[in-house]
């Protein structure tokens, strides 16, 4: 452990912990036992006003902000082959839950900059997640600032904060004495937000209470990239196993269990998002995972990164 710690960073003590949930859904299956080194963890994700730092210093242009390759879409329609990015619309009424077109648009226009799209900004949302912001985006500026994406394990055991199979961040209640301790939807989704947090999008960082481990919106607000390739399961032994796997990371195509002839990899998300319900993602939970392809970028995607000791 450094002397002096980075700035804003949060020390992740190494240790052995119990990984993924047999009790949710089925990616996140088996629970096993891994082991990672110590680390460093940005205490709350990316913001705004961080990734414009970032921007101005070098330039840099993110995915949403070029248009797509003809070539990685032959089938798309080539009017919405522009620059872009996927934004959420409240529907106005219940919708089928099978068919996410009810509530995602491709919006041409839309990026970091402009998260609802042409005409939409950031101002007054310096302290907010960065969103629209695609794996690649996401590691430019981890290696811009001296870091690195963390691997799913890392993510994982910072998220549970010392809470061996803890359901949450905090404990095994959504709402301890009535508090709400993250930003997600209540309600019915996609329609009915209730917004008994505050927010009906995203929320600035530290506003709800930080886990174990002093690190703030490990749940909800925005989903985060890993560097993981996304694997359909854990391919690590059962809770059982008599070997720890030590900082395991899916690096390999082969591995991920991607389809063959797959354009477009995936990697691991973790965290949830303010999107997500208990009636349709109970994702805000630290075994739960998605795979998202590595040009995505979206109104709840975000991501932090860590520092690992040399």
């Amino acid at each position: 452990m450094a002397d002096q710690p980075p700035k804003d960073m949060v020390w992740i003590p190494g240790g052995t912990f119990l990984m993924g949930s047999d009790d949710f859904y089925p990616e996140e299956r088996p629970a096993h036992r891994v082991a990672v080194d110590g680390f460093w963890m940005d205490e709350h994700p990316v913001t705004v006003a961080a990734f414009r730092r970032f921007v101005k210093a070098t330039g840099y242009r993110t995915v949403a902000e070029h248009a797509p390759d003809p070539a990685d879409y032959p089938d798309a329609d080539p009017a919405l082959l522009v620059p872009g990015s996927l934004v959420f619309r409240q529907t106005d009424g219940p919708v089928p839950l099978d068919d996410l077109r009810r509530w995602w648009a491709w919006t041409p226009g839309a990026d970091w900059r402009h998260p609802e799209g042409p005409g939409s900004t950031t101002h007054g949302r310096e302290r907010h997640p960065v969103t629209h912001v695609a794996y690649e985006d996401a590691a430019a500026y981890a290696a811009w600032a001296g870091k690195a994406l963390p691997s799913e394990a890392e993510w994982e055991r910072a998220a549970r904060g010392l809470l061996e199979g803890a359901v949450y961040c905090w404990g095994d209640e959504p709402h301890p004495r009535g508090k709400m301790m993250a930003n997600t939807w209540q309600g019915a989704f996609p329609w009915r937000n209730d917004l008994t947090d505050g927010y009906l999008g995203t929320s600035p960082v530290k506003r709800f209470p930080p886990n174990g481990f002093g690190l703030y919106d490990m749940a909800g607000n925005v989903w985060e990239w890993t560097a993981d390739l996304f694997a359909p399961r854990h391919r690590d032994g059962a809770a059982g196993s008599c070997c720890v796997p030590r900082n395991p990371r899916v690096t390999d195509h082969g591995a991920s269990g991607d389809r063959p002839g797959a354009q477009i990899a995936r990697r691991v998300i973790k965290g949830g998002s303010h999107l997500c319900a208990p009636s349709y993602c109970l994702r805000y939970r630290p075994a739960a995972r998605q795979g998202e392809a590595v040009d995505s970028s979206t109104t709840h995607i975000g991501f932090r990164c860590v520092i690992r000791p040399a």
